[in-house]
């Protein structure tokens, strides 16, 4: 076990233990893994500053240790060959990977986008008024704080979130293209902006059933099969609109400047990189790629 001060903020965790654990503790704040081993000397370098790190957020960042000579199971699930390895969680995905030593500014600066920040007080109270029925209100208050704090992320993120709410897809997809790059790249903006093309791509006229009937008739029917995708994918029906891309590529790769491959790109992102379904259809990729 590696030497560590009694500390709430850091657990030893095992592969019975770890996805209770990790993924319902992502629920309320950022969890960081640590794949490590007593073997590997970067491991044994890195915790110190591990230590330092996760106490100087006070508790708004957990701290969970994976000893990956011991726990197999999830060393061998979250594809695991070297160590350390470092995934950041948040609401029961892996946001960020990172291999290898780490500076204490390079873990820093990736936390930083994800522990609470002062903004997010404002953030809560804009919510607040949202539910409230003052939508005028909160997204101005959320506005203002954008401009007080420019490197949260969630801050716009919840903004896009409010417009997706209220079906305003195309001016939640411009605010988000008009983010500085540090913050357009974010793990769960992009996420939404792949997400929101669906919605814009999505033709209201048509409905599901009448896709599924109609690509039952015409396999062929790559317009109809791009239509069920996006419903799909918009009803969270992520394998059926992978199936459907994945046919599509191999009937016509090439379908509207490579359509389907892009398409897959996005749902993995929606994903996240972790998912079973990601790991399942990848191949697909590598295939149907010239």
């Amino acid at each position: 076990m590696i030497d560590s001060i009694d500390s709430p903020y850091i657990i030893e965790a095992t592969d019975n233990n770890f996805k209770p654990l990790v993924l319902e503790n992502s629920k309320q704040g950022p969890v960081l893994v640590n794949f490590w081993s007593k073997n590997a000397g970067p491991s044994l370098r890195q915790y110190p500053i591990l230590d330092q790190i996760v106490h100087h957020y006070d508790g708004r960042v957990l701290l969970i240790n994976i000893d990956a000579d011991k726990e197999v199971s999830v060393t061998r699930e979250f594809g695991i060959t070297s160590v350390p390895t470092l995934k950041l969680f948040r609401n029961q995905q892996v946001v960020e990977t990172l291999h290898g030593y780490q500076s204490e500014d390079e873990l820093i600066k990736v936390l930083e986008q994800y522990v609470a920040r002062e903004s997010d007080l404002t953030l809560a109270g804009a919510i607040r008024l949202y539910t409230e029925g003052k939508k005028t209100e909160a997204y101005e208050t959320i506005a203002s704080a954008i401009v007080d704090d420019p490197v949260n992320p969630r801050l716009p993120l919840t903004f896009c979130k409010l417009l997706k709410h209220e079906e305003r897809y195309k001016e939640a997809l411009a605010l988000i293209d008009a983010l500085p790059p540090d913050i357009r790249n974010h793990t769960e903006v992009v996420q939404l902006h792949d997400l929101l093309i669906f919605h814009v791509d999505l033709d209201s006229s048509k409905n599901i059933d009448g896709l599924i009937t109609q690509v039952e008739l015409a396999p062929d029917d790559l317009e109809a099969k791009r239509q069920l995708t996006t419903q799909y994918v918009i009803e969270q029906e992520h394998e059926k609109a992978l199936q459907q891309l994945a046919n599509m590529m191999e009937i016509d790769p090439g379908y509207k400047d490579n359509y389907a491959r892009g398409a897959m790109l996005r749902v993995f992102n929606i994903l996240g990189s972790e998912h079973a379904l990601v790991r399942e259809f990848r191949s697909n990729l590598k295939r149907y790629t010239h």
